[in-house]
């Protein structure tokens, strides 16, 4: 169950502008809220002047809102209506009232005149405001952008409550995931890097906790009664309880956790397991656990389960399809090229709940290197292992660069329904144009091998909330049709 993201409280302001009747405003409103349904605080204060934008204000967090519709019901107040977006502390969007409920003399509101003149008072006071795509409706119509509005408010109030939870310094062998962290206190959220060895200290105050035996047996549950590996479900149910108390007591005045671990080589050797299967368990909580101490890829799973209230994956982008398996398995069956198919990987940290016969297992790549010489696997099991279901995806990621700017990307597609002949948590991804997002995006713009999965086609809503966080840079997979800026026409 999802429980480390916020719950919205959506509430209306109605505005109008002096020279209009409030009263359509008013009517118009109240169409918008029947349209709506429950779930949404009516402010009855319409909005006409400084006074009545403080009073409404007042009103809609009196009422526990947090996160807010300022509809232009006529042309509206420019004033008093962008002051609304200065003095609520929480996402606001801002939409207006098509005409066509009344005359065009006495009942004529020129919201879509005055949406202008909002929109650019919102800019001159430098303020970030959420305006769908096209921002103009009936009731009927404004109360579905209002419903596209609410993931996009969850995913603002998550960041603004979210505390980034780090532990040992990223591997210069994956000096790709490091990025710096000024651009995380830009966005507002915190950060709390520890070393290893406090999260080996904390888990050695674990041993022997009475908790773990409840522990052993919820996992055991969850996993294949022929798990051959089960010998090392206490170790992986200390180290739970180790990371769940960490969060509780380390959260502090935030409310949302995300952690981004380091995994690997001294983690094996010291903890004696490797921590994949109880990342996943936590991310199937909404609490996500990125490898590598890779922050932003922690920070990016995240975004991705406020706005889809579901669990989320970080894989590497990772190997290419052999075309032995996209003949037997693709071709003719799905609409893809090979060039547009890749697998994604990671040792073992997708949840249950997403993959295809789920199973505990061992990381093949570190045995190779820390136990050789064991018929057996002891240090390297805890991986969860199998195909990633097929479905919907969406493929993204934010990122600093090393000058602290923040630069996006997004691009959907599906995992495919084929067998990926090998370990770990793994699928065959399906990209539109793939091959040249790969190359025009990914290569051509310094992003690391890392990428986060939404479940779903959320490429609308994560593109929002990137333009409210002020990304000036969000690329995705752009079609045949439109060439990337250093595409070379000629290839």
């Amino acid at each position: 169950m999802i429980t480390n993201i916020p719950q919205v409280k959506l509430g209306v302001i109605a505005v109008s502008r002096s020279c209009f009747p409030a009263a359509l405003s008013e009517r118009r409103r109240a169409a918008l809220v029947a349209s709506y349904g429950e779930g949404i605080y009516e402010s009855k204060i319409t909005v006409e002047n400084e006074l009545h934008a403080k009073a409404a204000v007042e009103d809609v967090k009196a009422a526990g809102v947090n996160a807010l519709v300022v509809f232009l019901g006529n042309f509206g107040p420019e004033t008093p209506e962008t002051l609304i977006a200065e003095w609520f502390d929480g996402p606001i969007m801002y939409v207006a009232a098509a005409e066509g409920d009344g005359d065009l003399h006495d009942g004529r509101g020129d919201a879509y005149c005055g949406m202008l003149n909002c929109s650019y008072n919102l800019r001159l006071r430098g303020k970030a405001a959420y305006i769908p795509e096209y921002p103009v409706g009936t009731a009927a119509e404004l109360a579905e952008k209002v419903r596209e509005f609410e993931p996009i408010a969850r995913t603002i109030l998550g960041l603004k409550g979210l505390k980034l939870i780090t532990f040992g310094p990223r591997p210069d062998d994956f000096l790709a995931c490091n990025g710096p962290i000024k651009a995380l206190y830009d966005l507002g959220v915190a950060v709390e890097e520890n070393s290893e060895l406090d999260l080996l200290v904390a888990y050695n105050k674990h041993a022997g906790d009475e908790r773990i035996p409840a522990k052993v047996a919820e996992m055991a549950a969850e996993l294949p009664t022929d798990n051959k590996y089960a010998g090392i479900l206490p170790r992986l149910a200390q180290y739970e309880l180790t990371l769940l108390d960490w969060a509780a007591e380390h959260k502090g005045a935030r409310d949302y956790v995300a952690f981004a671990n380091k995994c690997w080589p001294a983690f094996q050797t010291e903890f004696k397991f490797v921590p994949c299967y109880v990342n996943s368990r936590l991310s199937a909580m909404g609490i996500p656990v990125s490898c590598e101490v890779d922050i932003y890829g922690a920070l990016s799973e995240y975004i991705g389960v406020c706005i889809s209230g579901q669990p989320t994956t970080l894989l590497d982008i990772n190997n290419t399809v052999p075309s032995s398996i996209f003949e037997k398995a693709i071709k003719g069956k799905y609409n893809a090229r090979l060039t547009e198919t890749f697998m994604g990987f990671h040792c073992g940290n997708t949840s249950t709940c997403l993959l295809k016969d789920p199973h505990m297992g061992y990381q093949l790549i570190m045995k190779r290197d820390l136990e050789p010489e064991l018929p057996e696997p002891d240090i390297t099991r805890g991986t969860m292992e199998g195909n990633i279901k097929p479905g919907d995806i969406t493929f993204f990621r934010l990122q600093s660069d090393a000058d602290t700017s923040l630069k996006a990307y997004i691009a959907q597609g599906a995992v495919l329904d084929v067998d990926c002949e090998s370990f770990g948590s793994i699928g065959t991804f399906a990209i539109p144009e793939m091959d040249r997002f790969y190359r025009h995006v990914l290569i051509e713009k310094g992003y690391p091998h890392h990428g986060a999965v939404a479940f779903g086609h959320y490429g609308k809503q994560i593109f929002e909330v990137f333009k409210y966080l002020g990304i000036a840079d969000i690329s995705y997979n752009q079609p045949k049709s439109l060439p990337y800026p250093k595409e070379n026409p000629f290839a």
